[in-house]
This record gives structure tokens, C-alpha cells and sequence, in this order.
């Protein structure tokens, strides 16, 4: 039986179905416009609308409900790799709640919490650190999601947050150099370190894609939304079309997303300075914006390279904005279930 992933974004649903593995063969790819611009509902009213939406592709595209994998909108986690002494899975299994009231805002009572030893050290290293990442949200927000599955008859067979299936997309190996993922969403950018394969530090911030959408709406009159989208995909950041128009209405945007990319490049250079970023990763619809590249490499002074989220996939694989199924692939990708 086929699989089915996934990814519900604040700009559009996505879903891709077939036979899931390392190298996935895909029989269905399926994009619509989210009417609802949220990624996950926060109370019963919007949990009714967008099940009505996913039920409608389900039942338009003949999709399979029998193995279905979601993507958790990384905005409502928190995802934090925390530095500690040398554990035994006993002794942190005891002090994990506390650590978590330090890093997660969220009441214990009210929290979904998981966590990961991602490395400990050989016991000879006994100066050297554990690192452990932690992942929480509110509980009633993964109740009101996964009963919203549930009435259309969908048990979820994975559930997991976006940058883990982006990385997993990524096919990361471990001589590749330490990389920066930049992972521009509509709404949220996701930036992610990885050294050897390991996630080493994980933060999502604000703005994305549709802000650069709105802001060329206000730059240029009477657009409507889709032309000014139209606008950003066709022309983004080129001073060579309409007069520079369209990237003088981006820039001040991308700048404040920029300077985020920047200040956690620093702070993870001075934190690992054996092993610094080398290259940026960019991912996402944002991402396959004209000019973007050679904006993130000459701000950053960094090899920046945009991501081939189908480089392992077969089957129906769509011939356009293939940035924005990453995170789908990465599910499809998963083999531990």
C-alpha cells in the first residue's frame, strides 16, 4: 500500500503519495492554496475547516488513508540542542523535565515533550559534554490536531517536526562540510546546523515568503495578491527588471531575515570553532526566489547552494516549485516507523 506525506503550510497544502524509503517512487503530488493561512487550528472551529479541506484533496486525488505521515509546523515547537555532563539514560530519563522548564515556555502540565540524546561521549572523555535536543509543544494543540485526522478516518503512522524531515530530504553524509540550513517558509524561516549528519542547533523566526508577497503589494498598486506572488517568483531580487522595482520592495524584509541568518551564523562559529559553517542550504518556496542565492552568499561570505529535494526520487516528481515539497520528501523518507 502507498504511502501518504503530509506538509500543511500558512500558503499551501502539500501532499505526496507512493512507495516510501530511502528513495521514494511517487505516484501522487498534490499542492492547494490554504484559505484558512494557518498551519495547524487553534481551537474546534478551525480544526472543522481544515478538515474539511485535507478531506476534499483526500477524496479528489483518491488518496490512501492507511499509512499517513505529518509534518509538525515547527512555529508552535520549541526545538533546543542543550550541552550536558555525561548522563546515563536513567539519570536523564530523572532530570529532563527540569531541564525542560529551562528552555521550554511552556507549563509541564501543558507540555508534549520528547527528547534525543543526539551524542555522548566515550567515558575516557570526562570533560567533554552530552548533547541532547529537546522538543516540546502544547499538548492541546497535538490533541486538536491529530483528533482532526482522526475524524477523517486517518490513523497517523509518523508524526514529526519540519526540520527533521528537511534534513533527513537533504541526505546530509558525513564528510560533508558543517552546513546551515535556511529553510524559508511562508510565514517562518527555519535555521538548522548539521556537522557530520547531527542537528547541532535548531531556531525558527519570523517572516518569510508572504511578507515579501505583501510588500510588493504595497510598493506597486493595485496587485492582487497572486500577481504580486506572480511578481516576487517571476522576477524577485533582479535589478534588471522593472526598474528594480520588485527587489527594492523585497529588500528591507529580507534584510531582517538576513541579519538573523547572520547573528546564528557568529554565535555558532564562536560556540564550535572547530568546526564552523561552510555552506548554506536553502530550502523552501522562498528559496527558488531569482537572486537569492547570490544574495544569502554575499551577505554571508559563504558558499550558498540551493537544495535538490528530488535528488533521491522517482515516479511523479513536479516539474515546478519543488522547494516547497521538501519536507514531504523527508517524510516519504523516514524508515523507522
Amino acid at each position: 500500500m502507498p504511502a501518504t506525506a503530509i506538509d500543511i503550510g500558512t500558503h499551501s497544502i502539500k501532499i505526496i503519495s507512493g512507495k516510501p524509503g530511502k528513495n521514494p517512487v511517487l505516484n501522487r503530488v498534490v499542492e492547494l492554496p490554504n484559505a484558512l493561512h494557518l498551519s495547524i487550528p487553534q481551537d474546534n472551529t478551525q480544526a472543522a475547516k481544515l478538515q474539511e479541506i485535507i478531506g476534499q484533496m483526500f477524496d479528489d486525488h483518491k488518496l490512501s488513508k492507511s499509512d499517513v505521515y505529518l509534518s509538525l509546523p515547527e512555529e508552535i515547537m520549541t526545538t533546543k540542542v542543550i550541552n550536558l555532563p555525561p548522563l546515563s539514560n536513567a539519570e536523564l530519563a530523572s532530570a529532563i523535565d527540569w531541564q525542560a522548564e529551562q528552555y521550554i515556555p511552556i507549563p509541564l502540565d501543558q507540555l508534549s515533550l520528547e527528547y534525543q540524546v543526539l551524542y555522548r561521549p566515550p567515558a575516557k572523555n570526562k570533560d567533554e559534554s552530552m548533547r541532547v535536543l529537546l522538543v516540546g509543544t502544547r499538548k492541546s494543540l497535538i490533541d486538536l490536531y491529530v483528533e482532526m485526522f482522526l475524524n477523517l478516518g486517518i490513523q497517523p503512522t509518523i508524526m514529526e517536526t519540519q526540520i527533521f524531515s528537511i534534513i533527513r530530504a537533504l541526505n546530509f553524509e558525513l564528510n560533508d562540510p558543517t552546513s546551515m540550513i535556511v529553510h524559508l517558509g511562508a510565514d517562518n524561516t527555519q535555521l538548522a546546523v548539521v556537522n557530520k549528519t547531527e542537528l547541532e542547533l535548531a531556531t525558527n523566526k519570523k517572516g518569510g515568503g508572504a511578507l515579501f508577497t505583501r510588500a510588493i503589494q504595497q510598493a506597486i498598486a493595485n496587485l492582487t495578491p497572486d500577481q504580486a506572488e506572480s511578481y516576487k517568483t517571476t522576477y524577485g531580487l533582479m535589478s534588471d527588471q522593472l526598474q528594480g522595482k520588485i527587489k527594492d520592495a523585497i529588500l528591507p524584509t529580507l534584510d531582517s531575515i538576513g541579519q538573523e541568518v547572520v547573528k546564528t551564523l557568529r554565535f555558532f562559529n564562536n560556540e564550535q570553532p572547530n568546526t564552523p559553517v561552510s555552506r548554506i542550504v536553502l530550502t523552501g518556496g522562498g528559496a527558488q526566489m531569482p537572486g537569492i542565492v547570490n544574495y544569502f552568499s554575499q551577505l554571508t561570505s559563504t558558499e550558498t547552494l540551493l537544495a535538490s529535494p528530488f535528488a533521491t526520487v522517482s515516479g511523479k516528481i513536479p516539474e515546478e516549485n519543488q522547494q516547497a515539497y521538501i519536507v514531504c520528501v523527508g517524510l516519504m523518507m523516514r524508515q523507522d516507523k
